[in-house]
């Protein structure tokens, strides 16, 4: 029988060739690179070959063993669930997005990094060893075990599938941009391929599967990320370490944006499109009449060019404005309001990079402060509470083992986010000292070829021939996929970093889909449906679900929905909500009950859903209705303290949970077994524990 010191030894000798061969492989491929190796090849090679790996481990990883399937056998050494659990939570939006989201909010941003990272500090004082210490498979479980039957357990179960598809959808919808980016293929196609590659994994071995595929996907996710960072610190400051490093040049930008955001050009183009935004404000309330005599002019104005002959391509301008034009006055309301919001966007100048909660006035910088404060929260405790993470932690040996685990994701995920804002620094000096003020014919190679797939847009306002930072338009994810251009990298290195951004996509959405299909099968099904199934039904039960979560998923990405970031957003806002008052509770409160539980989590997963609702454009709401200024995506806020309040008053008044529920929680608490173990309620030990 292998041992735990020989197994993670073993562990250890395997992932370390893997990583030798990975970077051995990225060696060759940039060998062939200089040999003239197309930039397509390339792409095709990274996407198809590292897909191969993760299907390669699924397929090997296989199991029909039910512990095997739910908790990878409760046996995966703390350091490599420290590294699948770095991999289970740097998403998507995560690896591409935080980078981009530093280069435009600057110290605002921090508020990701703060809150993110330290929601892990939550998870290893108050809830990992615990629940690791229960045992069991997923958390509404430990609901339905602590809080004495279904009721806790079922609404347990529709706030995890809530709060994770959402999150699902993200990914899978991350997955498709990235290969359709790189490898130049239909974004349908690449979200089949990406797709084809979760079901591979998650679908044969279960969280087995999922958990050695996600250690590989770490290994490549990380070495992609520092690579260009990196060698771009090295250019601008002449050392390879970008945390040590970046503050120097962070004064420098400091200094550089005093002199820029007053420059008359730069002053001229943001006059110009405040001018726009009053221009569309004129337009909206004038509806539907302005509608009518903008499609009357453009109608003369066109007939004008065809009659004199006019160049073919100003009579396509022409027309394609007219086609483009909205067709209804409601239509033209929701097209020049996005547009208005647009140009005073840009007729603003951005906030200084290392300006704390900036704004116009007090009232703007104490809101900036508010907003800054409650998204931490809102990140630190949803992050506490998020299912597909704290699931990490049924699977390893012990409740010691389970500690230390969040000491290495806190860890492995440290490397990324202290690197992040290096990132948007190293990349706004670049744009900021080389791109800007630059004439327009004469542009760095990475702004056109990026401008090509729309991710960056150029609009001489002023009509000067040279770009002003108020021309300029970027998309967030730019900021990380142009860094290997914008240091002056062969291809070979986009290409890794998309191959980093498709790891972490496919990770996430793995631990996402087991999550969900998990919960379903188990909870709802074999907990809940039919107690007396075979250990065979319930893997057969768990892998449909799994394939119809997913099919469904990837019907909601395949419609590219809007405001994909905040429904991730909103996700930690759910989670916290809805889970982690009852969780902390439950382990630390034997007062608390089944009806304080059930009221506290509906009425907080309710107040915050609420909020959002009210607040956010994207369901019709307006900020207009916001509760002191607070940002819908941090309406996590407002359910969190009013989940615990409920919790504690509704206990209070009801009765106090049975002898053997409190026997549960000294269970759960304290590291030796009480003498009444054999009192504990059926099914609510620690298996292996």
């Amino acid at each position: 029988m292998t041992t735990p010191a020989l197994f993670s030894r073993r562990l250890r000798r395997y992932y370390s060739w893997y990583t030798v061969g990975f970077m051995i492989f990225v060696g060759l491929l940039a060998l062939g690179e200089h040999f003239g190796l197309s930039a397509g090849v390339i792409g095709h090679i990274f996407l198809f070959a590292t897909i191969a790996i993760y299907a390669g481990i699924g397929v090997m990883s296989r199991t029909s063993d039910v512990s095997e399937y739910y908790v990878a056998g409760r046996r995966v050494p703390a350091v490599f669930n420290g590294m699948a659990t770095a991999a289970d939570w740097m998403s998507a939006a995560s690896y591409i997005g935080l980078a981009g989201t530093l280069y435009f909010a600057g110290f605002e941003g921090l508020a990701f990094v703060t809150g993110w990272t330290g929601g892990f500090v939550l998870v290893a004082l108050l809830l990992a060893p615990y629940l690791r210490k229960f045992g069991q498979y997923t958390i509404p479980d430990f609901l339905g075990a602590r809080y004495e039957g279904n009721v806790a357990r079922l609404v347990g179960l529709g706030a995890t599938v809530l709060a994770s598809f959402v999150y699902l959808v993200a990914q899978i919808y991350g997955v498709g941009l990235i290969t359709s980016r790189f490898v130049s293929v239909e974004f349908e196609i690449g979200l089949f391929v990406g797709l084809a590659g979760i079901l591979v994994c998650s679908f044969l071995g279960g969280m087995r599967a999922v958990t050695w595929t996600q250690v590989a996907q770490y290994v490549i996710l990380i070495f992609a990320y520092l690579v260009p960072v990196v060698i771009l610190s090295y250019k601008v400051t002449g050392v390879p370490i970008p945390p040590a490093v970046y503050g120097s040049v962070l004064d420098k930008l400091s200094e550089k944006e005093a002199d820029l955001f007053v420059e008359p050009r730069e002053v001229q183009a943001r006059a110009l499109f405040a001018q726009r935004a009053f221009e569309y404000e004129r337009k909206i309330a004038a509806l539907p009449d302005s509608l009518d005599a903008e499609r009357r002019i453009l109608v003369e104005r066109l007939n004008d060019l065809r009659l004199g002959n006019a160049p073919a391509r100003d009579i396509a301008h022409l027309e394609r404005a007219l086609r483009d034009l909205p067709k209804t006055p409601r239509q033209a309301r929701e097209v020049w309001e996005r547009a208005r919001v647009a140009a005073i966007e840009r007729s603003r100048a951005p906030p200084r990079h290392a300006e704390a909660h900036p704004g116009e006035t007090p009232e703007a910088r104490r809101d900036a402060r508010n907003n800054f404060l409650t998204l931490v929260f809102v990140l630190m405790v949803g992050t506490a509470a998020l299912p597909h993470i704290l699931v990490r932690y049924y699977t390893t040996p012990t409740v010691v083992e389970a500690r230390k685990s969040v000491f290495w994701s806190l860890f492995f995920i440290f490397l990324l986010y202290v690197t992040a804002p290096a990132y948007a620094v190293f990349a706004k000096w670049e744009v900021y000292n080389n791109v800007i003020g630059s004439s327009l014919s004469y542009l760095p190679d990475w702004v056109a070829s990026w401008g090509k797939v729309g991710m960056v847009a150029i609009e001489d306002i002023n009509s000067d021939g040279f770009l002003q930072l108020a021309e300029l338009s970027l998309n967030t994810d730019v900021i990380l996929l142009a860094t290997p251009e914008i240091a002056g990298l062969p291809y070979v290195v986009s290409g890794l970093v998309a191959a980093g951004g498709l790891a972490a996509a496919l990770s996430t959405a793995d631990g996402l889909l087991l999550t969900i299909s998990n919960a379903l099968s188990h909870d709802f099904y074999y907990k809940v449906i039919n107690p007396s199934a075979s250990t065979q039904r319930r893997l057969v039960i768990s892998k449909s679900q799994l394939l119809v979560v997913a099919v469904v998923a990837a019907w909601v990405a395949s419609m590219r929905p809007d405001n994909i970031l905040f429904m991730v957003g909103l996700a930690f806002s759910i989670a916290a909500a809805a889970f982690f008052p009852a969780l902390v509770l439950g382990i630390f409160w034997k007062r608390a009950n089944r009806p304080g539980a059930v009221a506290g989590m509906l009425i907080g997963l309710g107040v915050t859903v609420y909020y959002a609702v009210r607040t956010h454009p994207f369901f019709g709401g307006s900020m207009e209705q916001a509760w002191f200024g607070i940002n819908p995506i941090s309406s996590g806020v407002f359910g969190v303290p009013l989940g615990f309040a409920t919790i504690v008053v509704v206990s209070l008044l009801t009765r106090p949970p049975p002898q053997e529920i409190q026997d549960l929680v000294d269970f759960v608490r304290y590291p030796r077994l009480p003498a009444d173990e054999a009192a504990l309620p059926s099914g609510s030990s620690a298996p292996g524990a």
